[in-house]
């Protein structure tokens, strides 16, 4: 029984640790809450880093999960700046990296996050040379776009994943010229697939963008510590006074790795490997957010998703289920984005390969409709776009696994819930 004279650690203050510090006070718990964070701000989410703050558009206050006061009224000790380098799974203490303080634990909550994956080749040293994952990366990159902007600076873009492509939006926005550079022949093709990617070309080249695929970054060359151009494996070279690597991102597995903890596989994905009540290997450890590889029943496999939606549900799953209680983290995958004059929102899972056909409700050329990603009659996923308050209607379509007629998928007229068994 959880009683006063149990402490509770979370490794990781972004959204799903303070989330859960949140959940374990709200839930009755009365023992030590501690909140060890690796930086130096307070717990804040990420979606504003490439949207609403990096536009310019959100104060810096606006992106943190709770007030700074919340923690001491809530007797939440967070540790900021703090690193843990090591986890004894016998004696149940992590070590504080900096000066090798030892906490003891009952339970451990690991929110360790994702970091960005880095360019693996020569002049990444440069000054111009960005990542966008933290606070302090998305305040610098803002100041710098916003000097391109009044420049007439360029910046190239190394990724069209989400990250890539928000950031080119907002590049935009301030003026600046952008080129992206991807390996795959249309953006988020892994995500979307070549049918909704090439949409996303189309909205960004009428944006101003330009765009070089099917090639990767193999230099970037500078002069006096400055970037001047980027060369890519087929012999171009582009211009640039700074470039972005929005590569994707790695979990951060090396703490549960030292410790023994089992890991996922990782041409899936990678991560903590843990069970529908998000509970590692070890039974008194657990992981949520980006870090975490959990089973999910409707796919029949492992999932790892590094969304906001995940951090922000995940966390409290894995709070109640340190606590004892029934939790179950099954929620779909869900995203969502904001580029110029475009906002989606994505439920569900459906990479290239596991569909047999994309149907489209609505005038994609108007960029106002709904796709469907189907297989055998089955929604597997759904996008809105531009098309609002149908979330909940797509998700259940999702979950039911009912066949649907494509034809009545796809009209209109047809009430969406009327497809749902």
């Amino acid at each position: 029984m959880v009683d006063a004279d149990q402490t509770f650690v979370i490794v990781g203050g972004g959204l799903a640790g303070a989330k859960a510090a949140e959940t374990l006070r709200a839930e009755g718990f009365t023992g030590r809450v501690i909140l060890i964070c690796d930086e130096r701000d307070h717990p804040y989410e990420r979606p504003p880093l490439s949207k609403g703050f990096l536009l310019g558009r959100e104060e810096r206050d606006k992106v943190f999960v709770h007030e700074p006061s919340w923690y001491a009224r809530n007797d939440v000790e967070l540790h900021l700046g703090q690193t843990v380098d090591a986890v004894d799974r016998a004696a149940k203490t992590v070590r504080f990296g900096d000066d090798g303080t030892v906490v003891h634990y009952d339970k451990l909550l690991l929110a360790t996050g994702a970091e960005p994956r880095r360019l693996d080749i020569p002049g990444t040293h440069l000054a111009g040379v960005h990542h966008l994952r933290r606070l302090a990366h998305a305040e610098r990159l803002r100041g710098v776009l916003a000097s391109l902007g009044r420049d007439n600076g360029h910046i190239v873009i190394a990724g069209a994943g989400w990250i890539g492509l928000e950031v080119a939006a907002a590049a935009r926005s301030y003026g600046a010229e952008v080129t992206v550079i991807e390996p795959e022949p249309t953006p988020l093709h892994g995500v979307l697939g070549p049918e909704i990617g090439t949409l996303f070309t189309e909205l960004h080249r009428d944006h101003g963008v330009r765009f070089h695929f099917g090639a990767r970054l193999t230099e970037i060359v500078g002069q006096d510590g400055m970037v001047l151009a980027a060369r890519t494996d087929d012999g171009e070279e582009h211009p640039a006074h700074d470039v972005l690597a929005a590569i994707g991102a790695a979990p951060r597995v090396a703490l549960a790795e030292a410790a023994g903890l089992t890991l996922a596989d990782r041409a899936r994905g990678g991560g903590i490997a843990v069970d529908e009540r998000l509970c590692t290997s070890d039974p008194d450890i657990f992981a949520a957010g980006d870090v975490a590889s959990f089973p999910h029943r409707l796919f029949d496999r492992r999932l790892r998703v590094e969304h906001w939606a995940n951090a922000l549900n995940g966390g409290p799953v894995a709070a109640r289920a340190m606590l004892g209680r029934d939790a179950v983290y099954d929620r779909l995958p869900y995203f969502f984005s904001d580029q110029y004059d475009l906002g989606m929102e994505y439920s569900g899972w459906a990479p290239p390969g596991s569909y047999d056909e994309v149907v489209i409700r609505g005038d994609a050329a108007k960029r106002e409709f709904i796709a469907f990603w189907v297989r055998e009659g089955r929604v597997l996923a759904g996008m809105n776009v531009n098309v609002w308050d149908v979330t909940e209607t797509i998700q259940s379509l999702v979950r039911s696994g009912v066949q649907v007629d494509a034809e009545r998928l796809a009209d209109p007229r047809v009430p969406l819930e009327s497809l749902v068994a």
